[in-house]
Order: C-alpha cells, then structure tokens, then sequence
C-alpha cells in the first residue's frame, strides 16, 4: 500500500510539472497593442486671427518645424520700434561728452580757486555739474537696458504668434484653419511614432522575471511579417488583484516610420 501511494505521488507530480511547463511555454507569447509614445495638442499660446497652418492630417513633422503663424503687424511693428529704441546711442554720448567738460571745467576752476581768482560759489557750481553731469550718464544707461528689456519682451510676443512643434511625427487631426480667430484654442493632434510604445499585461507569475533593459522580440499582426526587438522600459509596481496582472511597457525603435501605431501584436519574453 505504502508503495502503491508513494508510486501515485510521484506520478501527480510528474503530470504537475508536465501542466506547468506546458503552460509556461504557452504564457512565454503574450498579447501586445502597438501605440504612440506620446499624443499632442498643440493649443495656440495667445489669442488671435490665424493667418496660416502649414501642415494637414497625415502630415509628417519634424521637432521645432512651424505649423501655424497668427496675424503679427502690431507686434512685429512693437519689435521694431524697441529695436530701434535699443540701439539709440546719442544721450550716451552727449553724457559723456558733459561729464568730459565738467571734469576740465572743475580742474580749472579749482585751479583758479586756489590761486584766489574765482569764489568758492563757481568752484561749487563747477563740482556740481560734473557730478549732474556723471548722473545724467548713468540714467542714460540705464534708459538703454531698459530699452533692451522692452525688446526682448517684444520680441517674445512677437515669437508667440508662431507656432513650432514640439515633437517630431505625424499629424493626427487638424482643428483649426486660416481665417478663424483663436482664443487659445487646440490647433493640432500630434503623435510621436519614433519611438514606440508596445503595452503588455502579463500575468503577476512572472513578478521579478521581467527588469527595465531587457530585450523581448515583438511580432506585429498582418500585414507586418517582420518581427522587431524592443526594450521594456516600465515595469508597473501595482498588481491589479482582480485579474492577477500588472502592465509592461516596451520601447520599440521606428526611425522609418516603418510601423504604424494602434497595431495589435505578440510579445515573446525570454525564458
């Protein structure tokens, strides 16, 4: 009996390890869902009357590439002006050229004071106005920073009214055309496609086997035959309880634009 019970033990074990392996090899291939690493809005940043977008649905862009330009005379008009306010040079030299006569008016002066051939009113009024003279130097200085500051914001308004984008992909929808007034309303849908992101759940078992780094090949569905190698890049730490998994996202490098985005697919872990 002993033996017979010892035998039946062995054999459940043996068929145990059979099912688990066997479920193993099948758990190795999960589903997966292709997706963008990022989706932009791009909003318009002021108010004002859309003059162009130069880019429509399906549109491939680049990082800092404009895609829309808002209605600009005034502020264009504001830049000059302040430009030009800047690079005013003239009470800068008329003050120089002041405090040079009131250094050489007060050496005189203190000169003949000593000598006694003028009162110490003159030699006052002669300090006086170098000293107003070197004031007037200063105050012109500082009209010219500020002058320059008034540049840089104009010229900060005037970057407002042109729009860049701040990813490189494709556009997804267009929101807005020319001839709308805006009030800082959405312009366009961006998707970044280089690189991107392939979602898995997996199943809580394989808690601790799967690290950020690590390969994994990735097999879109039809048309695409290819397989691809990607990089897990997140590794959820919160176990959803009711279904017993947590999510894994890869990386998946797309420099061509070679892989559409909202594909489903197939990810093989390492054993």
């Amino acid at each position: 009996m002993t033996v017979r019970w010892v035998f039946l033990g062995v054999l459940a074990c043996g068929l145990g390890l059979a099912v688990s392996s066997a479920q193993g090899a099948q758990g190795n291939v999960l589903d997966c869902l292709i997706e963008p690493s990022q989706v932009v809005t791009i909003s318009l940043p002021v108010e004002g009357l859309v003059e162009t977008v130069t880019v429509d649905r399906g549109d491939l862009v680049a990082k800092g590439n404009v895609v829309a330009t808002l209605e600009s005379s005034v502020e264009q008009a504001t830049a000059d002006v302040a430009r030009i306010r800047s690079k005013m040079e003239a009470a800068i030299k008329g003050s120089q050229i002041r405090i040079d006569f009131g250094e050489r008016r007060f050496v005189r002066t203190d000169l003949a004071y000593r000598e006694g051939g003028v009162p110490l009113k003159e030699l006052d009024e002669a300090e006086t106005s170098k000293v107003l003279a070197e004031i007037s130097l200063l105050e012109a200085r500082e009209n010219q920073q500020l002058a320059e500051a008034e540049l840089q914001r104009a010229e900060a308004a005037l970057a407002l009214r042109t729009v860049r984008s701040p990813i490189s992909g494709v556009v997804l929808q267009r929101l807005i055309s020319p001839g709308e007034f805006s009030k800082q309303a959405p312009l366009l849908k961006l998707a970044q496609l280089d690189p991107l992101y392939v979602e898995v759940i997996v199943p809580v078992t394989t808690l601790g086997k799967i690290s950020p780094g690590m390969l994994v090949l990735v097999t879109p569905e039809p048309p695409l035959r290819a397989i691809y190698t990607a990089q897990v890049k997140v590794v959820d730490r919160v176990i959803d309880a009711a279904s017993g998994t947590f999510g894994v996202r890869l990386e998946l490098p797309n420099p061509k634009y070679a892989i559409p985005a909202g594909l489903k697919c197939k990810v093989r872990f390492p054993e």
